[in-house]
């Protein structure tokens, strides 16, 4: 490994994994002024961002030399430590790891295992948002991780987020919070395509839900974009089925290590499953719903 970074003001920053949020986030921090380096597994969907002025790479190793910091953006825990495994020979003495991918708490400590035996300096740093927000520079970080670094990584911060919310100096604690986080918006996607699907079921246009919800205490921003999603049949993916299979299998498996019933995490565990059994994993989570006949089960 080559020599300790003394740098005040990080400029350089390798993002492994452009997906739906790892892409917008590569682009965002391009644009305000750091020079981004991207790998991703399959390297046609992150070749889009070199028009941007992104570099990139075939390989993690590669993506990673030189760089000051590193974001891993990847789908899980195993594909982030494959990733950084597949890089540690470009890995620098001191370099700052900020793992912004939803983990779980197993995966999280394992992470961070890799990251001292490195000696990287490492932050557990989940979003809260899908891609829209991530294009527009509005997602929510939920960062833990020592106070040391943190002038020099809220720059990253607020160059793809509207708010950094630091929610401990212990590692672990954000990926915790981003768990809980989930079973929410998870319950409120299942609350959403149920209602309607109930009204429509029942011979009533489903629209009318979102007339009478509109505007009263019920009412939100999230509420009006995932009805008007269903209402339209448009699944366009902002968060996928596949992925919330991956994610709500980290709720109801963190519920079940600290010993609580999480039973509307499980059933809606049980919704996404059927959905994506069903041929429905690139569309959006929304599309939970479009499986709604009575089962025997």
């Amino acid at each position: 490994m080559s020599n300790i970074y003394t740098y005040s003001k990080p400029r350089t920053i390798a993002v492994l994994g452009t997906g739906l949020i790892g892409a917008p986030v590569a682009r965002n921090l391009q644009k305000h002024s750091f020079a981004v380096r991207v790998w991703n597994r399959t390297r046609i969907k992150a070749e889009a961002l070199a028009s941007s002025g992104v570099e990139v790479f075939n390989s993690p190793r590669e993506a990673v030399d030189g760089a000051d910091i590193i974001i891993t953006l990847l789908k899980d825990g195993p594909a982030v430590l494959d990733a950084m495994e597949s890089a540690a020979p470009s890995l620098s003495k001191g370099a700052i790891w900020i793992q912004m991918s939803t983990v779980g708490i197993i995966a999280i400590d394992e992470l961070e295992a890799f990251a001292k035996q490195r000696e990287l300096k490492f932050f557990d740093a989940p979003v809260q948002g899908t891609r829209q927000p991530a294009e527009q520079g509005q997602l929510v970080i939920l960062a833990s991780g020592s106070t040391e670094e943190r002038d020099n990584i809220q720059s990253v911060f607020d160059a793809i987020g509207k708010r950094t919310i630091w929610v401990s100096e212990k590692v672990g604690a954000s990926s915790r919070l981003k768990l809980a986080l989930n079973s929410w918006a998870f319950a409120l996607t299942h609350g959403i395509a149920e209602s309607l699907g109930i009204a429509e079921s029942l011979g009533v246009d489903p629209a009318l839900v979102v007339d009478v919800v509109k505007g009263g205490p019920m009412d939100s921003g999230y509420f009006q974009l995932k009805a008007a999603s269903i209402l339209m049949n448009d699944y366009t993916p902002s968060f996928s089925i596949d992925n919330a299979v991956k994610d709500a299998n980290l709720v109801v498996e963190a519920a079940e290590q600290a010993g609580i019933r999480a039973d509307v995490a499980a059933a809606g565990l049980q919704r996404f499953r059927r959905a994506l059994a069903a041929g429905h994993g690139d569309k959006d989570m929304a599309a939970s719903g479009l499986v709604s006949e009575q089962s025997n089960e």
